[in-house]
């Protein structure tokens, strides 16, 4: 930071991105918090993956949508690819939930945050997220 902003000093964070940075350390701890009320700057971000991060934002804790959803979303069915090349290139994780979108036949693939897909499963974890596999919790006795 100090080689991008050689004068900035430090200070106390104003009370906007102090809630942000307790929100996101509370999800890092466990808690499932919703973090789509975090004003982010999006200037300097390409176009298209402006428009991919706000898709992304728009998936609630604890759901999915695949890459080609989102391109779906974007009216751009065939970029796919593209999509998870704008999701792997996210300087916004976790505000913009990348960690929310798989491929398409459910499965995670490559993630790039540190820790990878085990990173990527823990907060779908956390947010309640169900892989449809059924579990020992899911067994009913009658």
């Amino acid at each position: 930071m100090r080689r991008r902003f050689a004068g900035a000093a430090e200070a106390v964070a104003p009370d906007e991105v102090q809630v942000a940075i307790d929100s996101i350390v509370a999800l890092m701890r466990g808690e499932a918090r919703d973090l789509c009320e975090i004003v982010l700057d999006m200037d300097g971000v390409q176009p298209f993956n402006r428009r991919v991060y706000e898709i992304a934002r728009t998936i609630p804790p604890g759901s999915t949508l695949s890459y080609g959803d989102v391109a779906k979303r974007l009216g751009e069915p065939r970029a796919a690819r593209e999509v998870g090349q704008a999701l792997g290139n996210n300087p916004f994780a976790p505000i913009v939930p990348c960690h929310r979108v798989l491929a398409g036949d459910g499965t995670m693939h490559g993630f790039s945050a540190p820790g990878g897909v085990a990173t990527k499963l823990r907060l779908l974890t956390i947010e309640g997220w169900r892989s449809g596999e059924p579990t020992l919790f899911d067994v009913t006795t009658g």
